[in-house]
């Protein structure tokens, strides 16, 4: 089991079709089965801790 927290893209369409828009570590974005993740609420301070280290 990977344990990794990654961006999303909000995509409708993408969501239509029970898909998310993730952004990787190399910055691209992929869509995948949205089965292949779990949302999470992250803190705020945690949240700017990861806006100042995904330059």
């Amino acid at each position: 089991m990977v344990r990794k927290i990654y961006r999303l893209i909000e995509d409708s369409d993408a969501e239509s079709h029970d898909l998310m828009c993730v952004i990787d570590e190399s910055g691209e974005d992929y869509l995948y089965p949205a089965t292949f993740f779990v949302p999470i609420e992250v803190p705020r301070v945690a949240a700017k801790a990861f806006s100042k280290t995904s330059g």
